[in-house]
C-alpha cells in the first residue's frame, strides 16, 4: 500500500496544527542527534557500509547478542519484505487488524494467506501455517499479547514474526527478546523510528537466530541503510539511556485524553496499552470526520477504515502534548454539535 498510511499531511494543502495520525513520539528527535549527524556529514561523500556492520555490532552488544543474530534494515518495512521474500509461496497467517505491509509483502511474494482476529489468537489455536505475522503491542489497537510464548510452543513448526515496533511505548508488554534462545521459530522486528522520531530516516532491525539472519542477508540489497541513518542509529545506542522518551508521562496524558473524549456522545473510545488508541465515530464515518477536522480545525487523524476487520467508522489517535490534545477534544465537540 503506497498510500493510506498515517502521517499523510503532505497530501493536503495548508499547515497542520496537530498531527494525531502518526504514532511516532511527538517530541522530536533526541537532543544532540542533529548536531551529531551534521558532524558526520562528510560520510555522505562515500558509500555507507554494505550491511551496516558497525551499527549491527552496537545493537548486538546492547542486547547481549552476537552480531550474526542482528540484521539492520531500512525501516521495519524492509524487514517485512525481506522476510516475506524468504518465505515466498508459503502458507502465512496474519493476525488482524494489522499493518497493511504484512499482507502486501506476502501478496507480492505469492504467499497463501489466512487472517485470524486478535480475539481468535488469544485462544492459542494450532496453526497449519508456515509463517505468522503478529504485531505486539498491536498496531492499530494498542493491545499487548499476553501468551506469545505459549503460542510459539504449541506451533513449533510455524515461524512467528513478532513486530515489536511499539514495544518502547508499552511498559506492560513482554518483549520476546528474552525468549530468543528458547525458540528457533522466532523472528523479531524492531523499529528505531517511532520512539526516537526519525521516520524520515528509515531505520530498524531484525533479531533472530543466526540461521535466519544468514538467509535474510543473502536476499538483502547492499547499501540499503544510508550513512545518515547509520549515524543516527550509532548516536542512539551510544546515548541509549539519555534518549528515551518520557513514556510514563505520555501514557498518563493518553489516559487523560481518552477520559475526556469518552464524554463525547458522538464517539466510542477503545482501550489501549500504548500511547495510541482506536476510536469510532457513531455519526457519519471516519473519512468524513478526517475531512472535517482538516478543513475546519487543521487537525489530522488516521482514518482506520482500511485496516482489515475494522469498519468505516474507525479512526486511530496518537497522543500529543496536553495543549494539542485540548485542540482535538474541542474539535470533536464541534463535530458532535454539527452532526449529532
Amino acid at each position: 500500500m503506497l498510500h493510506g498510511h498515517g502521517d499523510d499531511g503532505y497530501r493536503y494543502g495548508g499547515q497542520i496544527l496537530a498531527d494525531f495520525s502518526t504514532n511516532v513520539w511527538y517530541g522530536g528527535e533526541p537532543a544532540g542527534l542533529k548536531e551529531y549527524i551534521f558532524g558526520s556529514w562528510t560520510d555522505i561523500n562515500r558509500y555507507p557500509e554494505v550491511a551496516a556492520e558497525s551499527l549491527t555490532a552496537k545493537i548486538a552488544a546492547h542486547h547481549g547478542l552476537s552480531g550474526n543474530q542482528v540484521l539492520v534494515a531500512n525501516g521495519t518495512t524492509e524487514s517485512i519484505y525481506l522476510i516475506a521474500q524468504l518465505f515466498a509461496g508459503k502458507k502465512t497467517t496474519i493476525v488482524t487488524p494489522a499493518f497493511s505491509e504484512y499482507e502486501d509483502a506476502c501478496a507480492m511474494h505469492g504467499h497463501e494467506m489466512q487472517f485470524l482476529s486478535w480475539k481468535e489468537c488469544l485462544e492459542l489455536p494450532r496453526l497449519k501455517s508456515d509463517l505468522v505475522f503478529i504485531c505486539n503491542p498491536n498496531n492499530p489497537t494498542g493491545f499487548n499479547f499476553p501468551d506469545l510464548r505459549d503460542w510459539l510452543r504449541l506451533n513449533r513448526h510455524c515461524v512467528f514474526v513478532v513486530d515489536e515496533a511499539f514495544i518502547d511505548f508499552a511498559p506492560a508488554a513482554e518483549s520476546m527478546l528474552e525468549a530468543l534462545g528458547q525458540f528457533e521459530n522466532l523472528i523479531i522486528m524492531r523499529s528505531l523510528t517511532k520512539a526516537y522520531a526519525i521516520p524520515g530516516l528509515r531505520l530498524g532491525y531484525i533479531i533472530a537466530e543466526n540461521e535466519w539472519i544468514d538467509r535474510l542477508l543473502r536476499l538483502k540489497q547492499p547499501w540499503s541503510v544510508n550513512a545518515v541513518a547509520l549515524a543516527a542509529g550509532s548516536f542512539i545506542f551510544d546515548h541509549f539511556n539519555a534518549v528515551q522518551p518520557p513514556v510514563e508521562q505520555l501514557l498518563m496524558d493518553k489516559n487523560e485524553l481518552t477520559n475526556r473524549l469518552r464524554q463525547n456522545e458522538a464517539l466510542e473510545i477503545e482501550d489501549s496499552e500504548t500511547h495510541f488508541f482506536l476510536a469510532k465515530t457513531i455519526i457519519r464515518n471516519a473519512a468524513q470526520l478526517k475531512t472535517f477536522l482538516l478543513e475546519e480545525h487543521r487537525i489530522l487523524i488516521r482514518d482506520a477504515g482500511n485496516f482489515r476487520n475494522l469498519t468505516r467508522q474507525h479512526f486511530r489517535i496518537a497522543t500529543l502534548n496536553p495543549e494539542k490534545n485540548e485542540l482535538l477534544i474541542n474539535a470533536m465537540e464541534a463535530w458532535k454539535t454539527r452532526y449529532y
